[in-house]
């Protein structure tokens, strides 16, 4: 007997589907209005936000906004029509190839027309069923379909463990001698849920005695580490070590798309050979003229990195100094860990939003262990320190409420506000 396809999904809506009818509108798929900014509306109400990735505050930068007016005018949305290699390609697109290059240290790059897809499609192109890939057991669901697509053999590492990535490299090498085929590296630059940077240096300085070509995905340390803002291989000093170089212009450029940067021959490669590029529509004129637009102000005004660095440092000191765990965060991504369970979660939320006028994201299992709430905050060069004092306050007083089990009691009784 053959099973209707649709059984498994009517009968288990996976481990965050099963919450869909509490949290669908509210905790998850919630619909922010108003500007992009630190103050927006939620439901009705002014709401402080700490979940957007606008780093930089480009955003709603007012240079930002008549680029995109400008180019929205003059070439409206369909512009260029057609695939890069069929009729799709502009000499913007080669202008913003050429500056990305130069931004992030590489002899070339190359647009993508977003940041999930590049990734998944540039491990697809990089790779043979007989090479090997070596990835972080924390990597973003991006590379983690991306190595799916593989049909050879991927070893993964514990998180940022430099003695497991040793071993996991002496097996690849062994397994890669037997099929004649080529080690792939993989890491973020920050990982986007613990805020941690990966450990470029350290893994460019194993090139030394294993041979193994290295992917950085520094969608979060692009526009916020490094001196000029190139990202965690600059902040490292290690830069020259990474082979491909990938980042999205969705967070700290405010915008759609991502991009590639490499050797000339490798970017040759990719793009006769990138699938999602090959057979998509080019990236339009108004987010690739407003790209050009953003990397400028990101070259020219480091005054507004600094301010994202006081925010930054303002936000999470102020939470240590409180007593809050905030792990071990190197970068903006501010973490707060705090011990509970998700309908506790919910109901602090709704706390939160609804009586403190704050909003954030949280994150639960299954990202991460049972019994632990992630609140995850973005800090950005756009808020204040009022802002900072603000939030630093209600987070005091949450954890009151929720280790003196008021959260618990309220979730027991399915009462979700807390006012």
């Amino acid at each position: 007997m053959v099973k209707d396809l649709f059984e498994r999904i009517q009968n288990n809506k996976g481990p965050l589907g099963k919450w869909a009818s509490q949290a669908e509108g509210y905790y998850v798929f919630p619909k922010l209005e108003g500007d992009l900014g630190p103050r927006m509306k939620f439901h009705g109400k002014e709401i402080l936000n700490w979940s957007i990735n606008d780093y930089l505050g480009l955003a709603n930068h007012p240079e930002v906004r008549k680029a995109d007016t400008d180019a929205a005018i003059q070439f409206g949305a369909a512009y260029p029509m057609g695939a890069r290699m069929m009729s799709g390609h502009t000499i913007y697109h080669e202008q913003l190839e050429k500056e990305l290059a130069e931004f992030v240290m590489k002899p070339a790059a190359y647009l993508l027309n977003f940041g999930y897809q590049g990734m998944v499609s540039i491990i697809d192109a990089l790779v043979t069923k007989n090479d090997i890939i070596v990835y972080d057991v924390d990597s973003h669901a991006c590379i983690i379909d991306g190595v799916r697509l593989h049909m050879g053999k991927r070893f993964t590492y514990k998180h940022n463990d430099l003695e497991s990535m040793e071993k996991n490299l002496q097996r690849a090498t062994k397994m890669a001698q037997e099929t004649g085929g080529g080690i792939l590296f993989i890491t973020e630059g920050v990982f986007g849920m613990r805020g941690q940077q990966g450990k470029l240096k350290e893994i460019v300085e194993m090139k030394k005695k294993y041979n193994f070509r290295l992917l950085v995905d520094d969608a979060h340390g692009f526009g916020t580490l490094g001196k000029t803002g190139a990202g965690a291989g600059e902040e490292q000093g290690c830069q020259d070590g990474i082979d491909v170089y990938f980042s999205t212009f969705a967070k700290s450029m405010a915008n759609i798309g991502a991009f590639v940067a490499a050797d000339q021959d490798v970017i040759d490669y990719l793009k006769y050979n990138l699938r999602s590029q090959m057979f998509a529509k080019a990236l339009p004129m108004i987010q690739t003229i407003g790209s050009l637009k953003r990397l400028e102000l990101l070259r020219k005004s480091s005054e507004i990195k600094d301010k994202l660095w006081v925010n930054v440092n303002s936000l999470q000191n102020g939470l240590k100094q409180r007593g809050f765990n905030i792990g071990d965060t190197n970068t903006c991504i501010t973490p707060v860990y705090l011990e509970g369970s998700i309908p506790e979660a919910m109901v602090m939320v709704n706390d939160l939003r609804e009586n403190y006028g704050i909003f954030l994201s949280i994150v639960v299992y299954p990202v991460i262990p049972k019994g632990i709430i992630l609140l995850r905050m973005i800090p950005t060069a756009s808020h204040t320190q009022k802002d900072i004092d603000d939030t630093l306050s209600a987070f005091e007083a949450i954890r009151e409420k929720l280790t003196n089990g008021t959260y618990k009691a309220l979730a027991e009784a399915n009462v979700e506000n807390v006012s």
